[in-house]
Formats: C-alpha cells, sequence, structure tokens
C-alpha cells in the first residue's frame, strides 16, 4: 500500500521524483508499467503539438511531470532556443519557449486538476530539463488561480534559469532545485539577459556527493569534474545533464 509522499523522508521524496521525471521521457505503456512499481495506478499522458507531461496518482497524491528536451523532437529544440523573455500569465517575465509549451498543454491539465476527485489530492510538480522550466511555470499557474490546489512542493532537475527576479520572488512554492556539477543547461538562460534561478539549490559535486559549497570551491570542483569528464571521454558539461547521473546521486544521498 502507498503511502502519502508528506510522510516519506526527503531522500525518498527526492529519489521519487527524479524517477517520475525519468519516467515522463517513456512512451504510455512503458510509464504505465514503471508507475505501478512505484505504485501510481493513474497515469495521464498529455501530448498537444510536441508539448508533453504526465499525470500519475494514487490515492493520495497527483503529481504532474514535464518532459524534457528529446534532441529528435524539432519542437523541443525550437522551446529551448527561444529565451526571449516574455511577460507570465502572472507576475513579471518567463522564458518565451518554457511558456509557449506550458500553453499548449495547461487547458487539459487545468480541467483535469480541478475536476474531483483529483482535486481533494495532494499536489505536487517535478521535472528535468526543458521539463523543469515547464513545472515551474505550472506551479506558478497553481499558486496564482483561486480555483486550483496550491502545489505542495517542486522538484526539478538540471533546470534552466526560467523567470527574471520579480517573478521568481512571487514563487511562494517550495522549490528544490537539483544541480548536477557542470551541468550545462543549468547556466542559461544568461543572467545578463534578466533570468534567475528560484528555489533551495541542492548542488552535487563532481564526486556525485550534495554538497554546500560555492566561490573558488565550486569552482574548483567543477575542474575536476571537466577533468574526469575528460579522462571517460566524455564532455562534462553534457553528460553531467543525464537523469541517470541525477539519481544515482540522490540514491546515495544521506538522509
Amino acid at each position: 500500500m502507498a503511502q502519502p509522499i508528506n510522510q516519506l523522508s526527503f531522500k525518498a521524496r527526492s529519489l521519487l521524483f527524479a524517477q517520475l521525471s525519468a519516467i515522463a521521457y517513456s512512451d504510455l505503456k512503458e510509464a504505465k508499467t514503471a508507475a505501478r512499481k512505484l505504485e501510481f495506478n493513474t497515469v495521464e499522458f498529455y501530448d498537444v503539438n510536441g508539448a508533453q507531461a504526465y499525470r500519475f496518482m494514487n490515492k493520495y497524491d497527483c503529481i504532474i511531470a514535464c518532459r524534457g528536451t528529446q534532441p529528435t523532437e524539432f519542437n523541443d529544440i525550437k522551446a529551448d532556443l527561444q529565451s526571449i523573455p516574455v511577460m507570465a500569465e502572472t507576475v513579471s517575465r518567463v522564458h518565451k519557449g518554457f511558456k509557449a509549451e506550458v500553453d499548449e498543454l495547461w487547458p487539459a491539465i487545468y480541467e483535469d486538476l480541478t475536476r474531483k476527485p483529483n482535486s481533494s489530492k495532494t499536489l505536487w510538480f517535478c521535472g528535468h530539463s526543458l521539463g523543469a522550466g515547464m513545472a515551474t511555470i505550472m506551479s506558478s499557474r497553481c499558486l496564482h488561480n483561486l480555483f486550483l490546489k496550491d502545489p505542495v512542493e517542486l522538484y526539478t532537475f538540471g533546470s534552466p534559469r526560467v523567470g527574471f527576479k520579480k517573478y521568481c520572488k512571487s514563487l511562494g512554492v517550495v522549490h528544490h532545485r537539483f544541480v548536477n556539477n557542470n551541468d550545462v543547461v543549468t547556466r542559461v538562460p544568461l543572467v545578463m539577459m534578466g533570468y534567475r534561478h528560484h528555489g533551495t539549490e541542492h548542488y552535487m559535486n563532481s564526486e556525485g556527493q550534495v554538497v554546500k559549497i560555492s566561490g573558488f570551491k565550486r569552482f574548483w570542483d567543477r575542474l575536476k569534474g571537466m577533468a574526469g569528464g575528460v579522462m571517460k571521454l566524455k564532455i562534462d558539461n553534457f553528460s553531467d545533464h543525464s537523469m541517470d547521473c541525477y539519481i544515482k546521486n540522490i540514491k546515495n544521498m544521506k538522509e
């Protein structure tokens, strides 16, 4: 029998949302099989003009997991590249491409989230890469809508910057944002364009440990990561973005 997510430890919650963010890349049949193993009996797939997300539900919880960038999908690449800031549906400005993806899916997701008994369940959002940006915007829309339940928490992995400073300040949701060492996606769009990160950062160092370091220590750790990538014939900036890496590191995280 599944237990409510809010009764799980932080590590267990983080791992669950990392796994669901990875499952979001699967087709519907594979997603249903994987979700059942995690004790989610309801799986709904949203796919509108290439924008994609899943709704996973059980007796207690409802999770919206947004699908990230797929290199073979032109719509995903286009969304990532449209980094021009535009007015958000709520406050200030957000990434044009991420907003456009959410706009495609929002009518169907909104309808499902307001439908009973869905509306009585505890609401969570998660996502990786492009999906992280989408999940952030969806969380904001819930917080600013009187007819939707506020999400309890938002979990993102390898998230790009989504909005301007005022937009980030308007996000009242508890946001756990995981950053894996040299993951290049977490450094775009650029700060000079006005974009900022939101939430509590959980940095994973070059050894895969979640630590609190900044400044020169982080710079040195990133150099170590890049050197380690060269030794493995990998480009660390890209390999660190893998959802598999995030899951592996969270499994090794201390309780």
